[in-house]
């Protein structure tokens, strides 16, 4: 069971990638996006905003961060390989991106998909800005996947893929 969710995950990740294979592309796609949903839109454009202030304050709410992650959660980076610990990824956060690092979504990128009796699919743009670098230094744009969890009233991060 264990190999069959890797597997689905794996193959939901590389639809995702031939689907925007380009940043131009991914800009037409959402230019003409109309969300399914506008509501499930909106609550998950605010949870979106609510992790990542969590994130970009983390040296002061590392705990608030930390609450969006699913126990069984798997976050695929392309420059940091697989976790598959919420601790880990917390750890890491705090020694990596802490006072150091800060995202910015690209404004007007955010996509959302229902999931039927499961939750949502959030994809977009962000850029990550290395606050020890001068101001103004550019940041390249990345691309996001981020599956969340709707359970007894609750919204979790189960999977996460994060390109840059």
């Amino acid at each position: 069971m264990k190999y069959l969710k890797i597997y689905l995950s794996l193959t939901m990740i590389l639809a995702f990638l031939t689907s925007c294979n380009t940043t131009k592309n991914i800009y037409q796609i959402t230019k003409n996006y109309k969300p399914d949903d506008p509501q499930l839109y909106e609550t998950i454009v605010k949870l979106d905003s609510t992790f990542f202030a969590a994130y970009n304050t983390c040296d002061i709410n590392l705990e608030k961060y930390a609450s969006f992650f699913s126990e069984n959660i798997e976050f695929y980076h392309d420059q940091g390989g697989l976790m598959t610990s919420k601790q880990d990824i917390i750890d890491a956060t705090k020694r990596n991106i802490c006072g150091k690092v800060t995202r910015e979504l690209v404004k007007g990128s955010i996509e959302v998909y229902p999931i039927k009796d499961f939750g949502a699919i959030e994809m977009g743009l962000h850029k990550f800005h290395n606050n020890q670098e001068p101001a103004g230094t550019p940041s390249k744009v990345g691309r996001f996947l981020v599956i969340w969890q709707h359970k007894n009233n609750d919204w979790k991060i189960t999977r996460v893929v994060s390109l840059h």
